[in-house]
C-alpha cells in the first residue's frame, strides 16, 4: 500500500536528517545516505515479495498492526485524479528543463550515462593552472560517479511524489552532500578553495557567475575548516542507517504478517 510505503520511507528519511546532520562522517557517505533515501521513495524495498523477509520478527508484529491504522486512511477519486494531474503537470516540466540545453555559467557535467565536463569560455583567464586542474578534479568525480542519472532518478521521484514535502527536502540534501563530497575528492584543497572564491565574486561577471545550486558558501566553510569524516565515524553511519533501512522494509511485510495472523486467529 502507498499510505504505508510512504510511512515507512518518511521514518527512513528522518533517521537520514538526523544522521547526516551529525558533525562526524565523511560528505561521501552522508551523499550516499541521502541517494538511498531518494531511491527508497521510488522503489521501496518492502516490495520484495514476503518470503524473502523472516516470516516472524516479534519486536515489529504488534497484536494491533499497523496496516490497519493506514488503512482506515481514505484514498479518493478526486485526490487520485489530483495526483495524476500533478504527476504529468512535474513529467512535462522535467522533459522541458531537460530539453533546455544552455551555454555553461559555471563549469558542469553534462551528460548521463557518456559524461563530458563542460568550462566556461574564457575560464582560463580567471583561475590559475592549478586551481583549474582543482576543479576539473571535482567535476571529474561528477562524471565518474553518474551523478547526473543519479540526480534524474530522483526528479522522477519527485514527479510522481510532488505533494511530499520530504521529497523535495530531500532533493536540496542531495545537491549539496553531491557538491561537499567531491570536494573531498580534491587533494589540493587550497587550489579548490581559491577558485570557489572567484567563481563566488568572479573580476569578469560577464564571464562567470556562480548560481546559488553550487553552495559555493558552505563549500568554502567546510573546505576552510578541513573536515574529515573518520573511519569509525563513517562505519558508525553506515551501519545505523543500513539498520534503519532494513527495519523498514522488513516493518510492511512483518505488519501484514501480523494481520493475517489476527484475521485467521478471529476467524477460528
Amino acid at each position: 500500500m502507498i499510505e504505508l510505503h510512504l510511512l515507512y520511507a518518511s521514518v527512513v528519511w528522518i533517521a537520514a536528517w538526523l544522521l547526516t546532520s551529525l558533525p562526524r562522517g565523511s560528505a561521501t557517505v552522508k551523499y550516499w545516505i541521502w541517494v538511498a533515501t531518494s531511491i527508497n521513495f521510488l522503489l521501496p524495498l518492502g516490495t520484495i515479495p514476503g518470503r524473502y523477509w523472516p516470516r516472524s520478527v516479534s519486536w515489529l508484529t504488534p497484536r494491533i498492526a499497523l496496516l490497519d491504522v493506514v488503512d482506515r486512511v481514505p484514498i479518493t477519486a478526486p485526490l487520485v485524479a489530483i495526483w495524476i494531474v500533478g504527476t504529468v503537470v512535474m513529467l512535462v516540466r522535467l522533459y522541458a528543463r531537460a530539453r533546455d540545453s544552455r551555454a555553461a555559467a559555471t563549469p558542469m557535467v553534462i551528460g548521463l550515462v557518456r559524461t563530458r565536463v563542460l568550462l566556461p569560455d574564457g575560464i582560463e583567464r580567471v583561475l590559475t593552472r592549478e586551481e583549474l586542474d582543482a576543479v576539473l578534479t571535482h567535476e571529474s568525480m561528477h562524471a565518474r560517479r553518474r551523478d547526473n542519472l543519479i540526480r534524474l532518478i530522483h526528479e522522477v521521484s519527485v514527479c510522481f511524489f510532488w505533494f511530499h514535502p520530504f521529497v523535495w527536502i530531500t532533493r536540496t540534501r542531495l545537491a549539496l552532500y553531491r557538491e561537499l563530497s567531491c570536494d573531498e575528492a580534491v587533494v589540493q584543497q587550497d587550489d579548490l578553495v581559491s577558485a570557489l572564491a572567484k567563481l563566488a565574486e568572479p573580476l569578469e561577471p560577464a564571464l562567470l557567475h556562480a548560481t546559488a545550486s553550487s553552495f559555493i558558501g558552505m563549500r568554502l566553510a567546510r573546505l576552510t575548516r578541513r573536515e574529515r569524516g573518520t573511519t569509525k565515524a563513517n562505519a558508525i553511519l553506515i551501519a545505523l542507517f543500513a539498520a534503519i533501512l532494513l527495519a523498514s522494509a522488513i516493518a510492511p511485510v512483518a505488519q501484514s504478517e501480523a494481520r493475517a495472523l489476527c484475521i485467521a486467529e478471529h476467524s477460528h
